[in-house]
C-alpha cells in the first residue's frame, strides 16, 4: 500500500509497505530536513536505513503477551501492528498517511485525541472490551519487553510498565531510581505506583510534547560517521556537540553516576538520548532520564546482591558494569552526596509496599544502595576501591 511519511503534519516522502508492513520502495521526498535521523545522506535515503528505523517502532517479539495480541487479532508479526495505527506514537511525531486518502495530523494523533486501551488491555492478559478490538492505539508503537500500555489519567497521558517475576520489582526500582536522582538534581521523569489490572505498575507522564521528537542515542550516532581510533562514548558525546548540545558530557556523567547507584544493568542506546523541536527542528537537549528499572537486583536472589561488587553484573553500554562505567566519569564536583541522607530509610518504605518483597529483602535492599552511596563518595575523593 502507498503511503506518505509525514511529521506532524509536514509530507516528508512517499512510500510503500507489503503485506506485513515492511517497506519496498520509496518515491518521492516532499520535505528531505524533515527525515528521520540517520536514515538518509548526501547520496540520499537509505532504504534499509529507514526501514531499520519503522520497524524498530513495533512490539518485540520477545514481549510478554504479544504471541496473545497476535493470535487474537491473527496477525503473524508486532510490526503489523504498526501500520493499523499509522504508525502513530507518543515518543515523537512521526506517522504514516494513506496517498489515496490523506489523514489530518490534528484529527488523528494521540496527544490531542482518545485512543484504545484494547492492544493494552490483551498485552496485560485481560482480553478486549468488545468482540471487536481497536487497533487505534499508541501501544502498537511501545517498545520494550516488559508489559506496558498507555493510559490517559485526568487528561495526561501516562506509560504504565508492569514488572517481572518472582519479585516484581522493577516499577519500585523506577520510583526509587526517580527520588535519588531528584535529591541529586538530575534530570529525570517522575514515576510513581499505579494499580492496573490487579498489579503495581509503574506510571510516568509522557514527557514528549506534540511539538517534539524523542531521538534515542542509537538514531543519534546512527547519522554521524565514528573514527577508529574514536571510543563509542567519545563518539556519542561529539554527535551531540555537532548537534548543539554543549552539556551532554555533564548529562551523561549524571545518568552513569544514577547507574551506578542503583546498580543498573539495562541501560543501552535506546533509552537515552535527545530532545528535538518537531516543528522547528532545532535540538532542544538531553532527554530526562527514564526506563531504570531493571536495577537494584531486581531479579537477582539475596545470595547475589554484593553492594561492594558487581562484576557479576553485565551492563550493555560501554564498559562491562555499572563500576567500570563510573571510571568514564572526569567530574564529579556537582555531586553532593549528603541530598541522599536518609534515601534507605525511604528506599525500606517504599519496597515494604510490596507484597512480593520478603523483610529480609527489603533490609538487604535498603543497606546495599546506602553502601553504594559510600562507596561512590570514595571513589569522588579519589580513592580506589578494593
Amino acid at each position: 500500500m502507498l503511503y506518505t511519511l509525514m511529521h506532524r503534519d509536514v509530507p516528508v516522502m512517499e512510500l510503500k509497505l507489503d503485506e506485513y508492513s515492511n517497506i519496498i520502495s520509496l518515491g518521492r521526498i516532499h520535505h528531505a530536513e524533515h527525515l528521520p535521523l540517520g536514515t538518509y545522506n548526501k547520496i540520499g535515503v537509505e532504504r534499509k536505513a529507514l526501514n531499520r528505523w519503522w520497524t524498530k517502532r513495533s512490539i518485540p517479539a520477545s514481549r510478554k503477551g504479544i504471541r496473545d495480541v497476535l493470535e487474537e487479532l491473527e496477525l503473524s508479526s508486532p510490526q503489523e501492528l504498526i501500520e493499523k495505527c499509522f504508525g502513530l506514537s507518543l515518543s515523537d511525531q512521526y506517522w504514516i498517511s494513506p496517498t489515496d486518502q490523506p489523514l489530518d495530523w490534528h484529527r488523528v494523533n494521540f496527544f490531542e485525541n482518545a485512543f484504545s486501551e484494547d492492544i493494552g488491555n490483551i498485552l496485560f492478559g485481560k482480553g478486549r472490551s468488545s468482540d471487536s478490538a481497536s487497533l487505534v492505539s499508541p501501544d502498537n508503537t511501545a517498545n520494550g519487553n516488559l508489559k506496558k500500555k498507555w493510559k490517559i489519567i485526568d487528561g495526561k497521558r501516562v506509560l504504565l510498565k508492569d514488572s517481572s517475576a518472582p519479585y516484581r520489582q522493577e516499577a519500585y526500582n523506577e520510583v526509587l531510581a526517580s527520588e535519588i536522582a531528584k535529591r541529586l538534581g538530575i534530570s529525570r521523569v517522575p514515576y510513581t505506583l499505579i494499580p492496573e489490572h490487579g498489579e503495581i505498575c509503574s506510571g510516568c507522564e509522557d514527557f514528549i510534547t506534540p511539538e517534539t521528537d524523542l531521538v534515542a542515542a542509537a538514531q543519534v550516532m546512527s547519522a554521524f560517521k565514528k573514527r577508529n581510533e574514536q571510543s563509542e562514548y567519545e563518539f556519542y558525546i561529539e554527535c551531540c556537540e555537532t548537534l548543539g548540545i554543549t552539556d551532554a558530557r555533564k548529562k551523561l556523567e549524571q545518568m552513569l553516576v544514577l547507574d551506578y547507584l542503583i546498580v543498573n544493568e539495562d541501560r543501552h542506546l535506546n533509552n537515552f538520548g535527545l530532545i528535538r523541536n518537531a516543528v522547528t527542528l532545532e535540538w532542544i537537549g538531553t532527554a530526562p532520564l527514564y526506563d531504570n528499572g531493571n536495577s537494584m537486583w531486581f531479579n537477582r536472589v539475596i545470595g547475589e546482591m554484593h553492594a561492594d561488587d558487581d562484576s557479576n553484573i553485565k551492563t550493555p553500554l560501554w564498559k562491562k558494569n555499572p563500576t567500570e562505567n563510573l571510571t568514564l566519569v572526569t567530574d564529579f564536583s556537582w555531586l553532593d552526596l549528603s541530598a541522599l541522607d536518609g534515601i534507605e530509610d525511604y528506599a525500606r518504605e517504599l519496597y515494604g509496599k510490596s507484597e512480593y518483597l520478603e523483610p529480609v529483602r527489603v533490609e538487604t535492599l535498603a543497606n546495599a544502595l546506602r553502601t553504594r552511596i559510600e562507596l561512590l563518595g570514595d571513589i569522588a575523593c579519589g580513592r580506589t576501591l578494593h
